[in-house]
Order: C-alpha cells, then structure tokens, then sequence
C-alpha cells in the first residue's frame, strides 16, 4: 500500500518522495503478528533496573520497533511520547514514562534506538537518521500534555515559566540533542494559549532559542481544534498554526479546503513566503537524511523482522522488568511469592486472565484496543502460567467464579488478573479511577476464601483499597503487551521481582494531583517503591 502511495509522489513533476508515518507507540502496533511492547509506564517501571545495569533497554525496543515498521514500509513513527503525566486521571498517563521529569529525561534514549547513534561530532539539533534500518522518530506533544487541569485531555496546562521549563521540557532538550527528526505539537493549551497558535514556544522557543532543525508536524486534526467548536474558522486556524511554526499539517479529511485556504493566505500576504520555505526546508532537510531520495520503497528483506523470536524474547524481557511487587505477604516474613511450579491445582481466575486485547491496551491493532485473542498474536497471561508450572498441576480457569465453586475445589491458592478495559485519548480520562465490575467482585470472591496473587493491568494507578487488605499478595503489571509469558516468568520464580513504581499510587482521589516532592505527599506507595523477590533458581 505504501509502495503504492510512494510511486505516485514519484510520478509528480518534482519527484519528491512523501513521507509516511504511524503510531508506533508500543512496538509496530497497528499490524497483525507485530510484537507489542508494554506501554511507556512499564518501560518507566524497568528503571531501577535500566539505569543501574543496562541502560540499553528502551534503546533496544527502540531499534526493533524500527526494524518492525520498516518491515511494513514505514519509515517513520510518532514516538516516542515524552509527556510528563502530572495526574493520573488523564487518558494518556500510560503513554507517559513516568510523572518524575529526570526519568522521562533517560528515556529518551529510545530516540537513538528508533533513529540510530549520532556520529560523535555531528551538530546539535540537526535530524539525523542512520539509514533504511531506523525510523525518524517524533518527540510529543510539544509541551506540557501532562500537566493539564485534573488531567482532562487536550485542555489547559497552568504553570508558570519556570515549572514549564523544569517539569515538561528537558525530555525536549535531551531529544534534540540526540537528533529527533520531528516534534509534534500537542492539542493542549499553556495558560489559556493553544500550543497549535503559540508562536513564542514553537518558533520562539524550540526552532530558535533550542536550534531545533527538524520539522514541527501538527497532531490529527490539530489546527482545526484552535478554535472551538473545532473547524469553526479554518482559515484563521490555518494562519494561526503556520504562522506559529508549525511545519507539516495532519489533515486526515477535507486536504483541498486547507491547500485552497492556506494558498489563498499565502497570494495574499498573510502568511509570507519565508514561512513556507522554512517549512519546505524542514521537511527536505529531514527526508535527505532519512535516504527517502535514494530509497524511497520499502526493503522486502526485511519482512521476517515483524514479530521476530528475538523482539518477541526482548519484549518479555522488558514485561519481566516492569512488574512492580507492591504486596507480599501479609507478613514480610511469610511472602506468598514466588509460587511453587508444582502443587495440587491453582485457581486462575479474571476478566484480563485470558484477553491479549485487554493485556496490550489502547493503541493495538485498532485505535482504542480491542478485546479478545484474535486479532493479534501473542501470550496470555493464562497460556504463559499453563506453560510454566509443573505437567502435575492443574490449572483451572473460571473467569467470574462465585464464591461456592472457589471453596469447594480445594485450591492450593489462585492467580486474579482483572484490570482496566483498554482506551485511548479523551475515552480515557477518568474521574474515578475505579476498575471496572466484575473485576472488584472477583478479586472478594476469590482473595476472601483462598491465598491469593492478585496481577493489575492497568495503564495507572487505580484505586485498590479496601480491597489490598484480602489480597496476599499484589503486582502492578500495567499494560505489558503480547508476551505475557514475562509475567509467569516472575510469578513462579525463573526470575527474581525488580520493577519500581514510575509513578506515586494513591490513596484516594481525592488527592490528586499528588506528584513526589509535594508538600502533602501522602501516597499509599510512594514513588520508587517495589519489593523484589529472589529467583528460585539461578539463569
């Protein structure tokens, strides 16, 4: 399809092959058999790990998530989201490495992983892409997407200068530096001004004061939403946004209403010439270090890339790091975990046990995720438990249990995995931040009659008191992606738990926002937290 696209952009008079990019936010997401790679606040949760021993992690994902695209063709992606996520009632907080503005910081280093390693003395700020191997990546969405009023997406972020500086932009500078070829602008506002008309932060700040050389692209549909109701004053919206910096515009429906407005705005002087050159210059500047002139099609020789052994066993990896062990034990000296391979029979019960869809979450084939085990192809957490214990034990799966069928099949003890139901963007955004029925109903059913393991899937912190108190033991899995084998890899002992909160976990509410460093920091896990467990045997 792409090929296709791309031999017509060859055939127009001035050959000048397009560009074309995808969501790649967790592997090559939208594709069947891709690998899916938990989502960024899992990957934020592998830092203990990443930055003491192998900061190499995310670099790695990186570089299969591009291997991955350009197996389809694409040759770049919109990653990775540097969001810093200040409140987790916002839809996108799983798109966020973590709410601590230095770890998101490191993260960056998926960058030269997506676009490949700088060469030492290259200047700063000019994209760079290694070659046909690596994607120009996207730093988004430029800035403060994270910071918004009870984190209500696409709405205001009120912070002065100095905060905005501190909390939502060094992952910029740090990407800049590491050669990202795009930033893109987010649907958010700063104080009052939205980031798609801010002429200050885009031109002001990032082309000129950071040197940023790269292209600016707009969020889908982004200009329209400058006003509101959006596209109610297109043409103003389209002076407004090239007029602010912005490079490349995502026009995903009415293309020849914005090409007739913005010509119009350009014969006429209201956008002048130097603009468009500037923006023509960005976008060529970033498709010649790509190698879009000389290989503008897609490499077949790397089909077997997509869903490989070897990004598959890096992805279980990764969902091996990320699990973060909040509870133990009602006693530290009687944990619960690791579970013994071999025993009578194990009760696996929950919405999330056997669902990959719920498991992946939004941005996963479909836009908003799906449910189910056909649409993709990878682990469940159920399969991966069936694969790891002893042939002797039996597993029985019962999604909802009622309380009778759980204390009449004397279980050795269960395995709940419940959950949030996978969303993107606005879909998202949660007041509450309560787990959806039955989830809640399982976990009493099950953790009031037997010992129990209880494995969260979600893409934040939820709320889970009272109900911590009948669980034996607790791990936040958040949205580890299609190889849930990584979970049964820790659960029974192969190895050891080492993940780390990215994010605080509250009590209520309530509290919200609640971010380490506040005054009133008062979390029922703080920032950092994990217990960790020893491997039963050593690899």
């Amino acid at each position: 399809m792409i090929n296709d696209f791309q031999k017509g952009s060859l055939a127009t008079r001035m050959q000048i092959p397009m560009i074309y990019g995808i969501d790649a936010v967790h592997g090559n997401n939208n594709v069947y058999k891709a690998t899916i790679f938990p989502h960024n606040i899992g990957l934020g949760a592998t830092r203990h790990y990443m930055l003491l021993r192998d900061p190499k992690l995310v670099k790695k994902i990186g570089a299969a998530t591009a291997l991955e695209s350009r197996a389809t063709g694409i040759p770049y992606v919109f990653a990775p989201c540097i969001a810093v996520c200040r409140d987790p009632r916002w839809g996108r907080c799983y798109e966020s490495y973590s709410e601590d503005p230095h770890l998101v910081d490191a993260m960056t280093e998926i960058v030269p992983g997506l676009q490949g390693d700088m060469p030492a003395k290259s200047s700063k700020g000019i994209p760079f892409v290694a070659g046909n191997k690596n994607v120009a990546a996207c730093a988004k969405h430029y800035v403060g997407d994270g910071g918004t009023t009870k984190g209500i997406n696409e709405n205001n972020t009120v912070i002065n200068w100095h905060d905005l500086l501190s909390i939502h932009m060094p992952g910029y500078y740090t990407s800049i530096i590491k050669g990202v070829s795009t930033v893109m602008v987010s649907y958010s506002s700063w104080n009052g001004v939205k980031m798609h008309a801010n002429r200050d932060l885009v031109t002001g700040f990032l082309k000129n004061k950071l040197r940023f050389r790269g292209f600016v692209i707009s969020d889908w549909e982004g200009i329209d939403r400058i006003t509101y109701p959006p596209h109610a004053n297109y043409t103003y919206s389209i002076q407004a946004a090239i007029g602010s910096g912005i490079d490349m515009v995502m026009v995903p429906y009415n293309y020849s209403s914005f090409i007739d407005g913005l010509t119009f705005l350009v014969k006429n002087n209201f956008i002048p010439m130097s603009r468009i050159d500037d923006a023509v210059k960005r976008i060529l500047r970033v498709k010649f270090a790509m190698g879009l002139f000389e290989n503008p099609l897609a490499d077949n020789s790397l089909v077997d890339q997509l869903g490989s052994q070897e990004h598959r066993r890096l992805a279980r990896e990764a969902v091996r790091r990320s699990l973060v062990l909040l509870k133990n034990g009602h006693h530290a000296d009687q944990p619960l975990l690791p579970l013994p391979k071999k025993t009578s029979k194990i009760l696996v019960a929950g919405s999330h046990a056997d669902n990959l869809g719920y498991q992946c979450g939004g941005w996963t084939i479909e836009w908003q995720g799906f449910s189910g085990n056909d649409l993709t192809n990878g682990t469940t957490v159920l399969t991966a438990i069936k694969n790891t214990v002893d042939s002797s034990t039996n597993v029985v799966y019962e999604e909802n249990p009622d309380p009778k069928f759980v204390k009449s099949n004397n279980f050795s003890c269960a395995i709940v995995v419940v959950g949030e139901h996978p969303y993107v963007e606005t879909k998202g955004d949660s007041m509450n931040l309560t787990i959806p029925e039955p989830g809640p109903t399982t976990i009493r059913n099950v953790c009031g009659a037997l010992k129990c393991v209880v494995i969260l899937m979600s893409g934040r912190p939820v709320v889970i008191e009272p109900d911590i108190d009948s669980m034996d033991a607790l791990v936040a899995a958040w949205l580890p992606g299609s190889e849930g084998q990584g979970v049964a890899d820790v659960l029974f002992g192969d190895y050891g738990f080492s993940g780390k909160l990215p994010r605080t976990w509250f009590k209520t509410v309530d509290q919200l926002p609640m971010n380490v460093g506040d005054p009133h920091y008062d979390p029922l896990f703080p920032f950092g937290f994990g217990l960790t467990t020893e491997p039963t045997k050593a690899y």
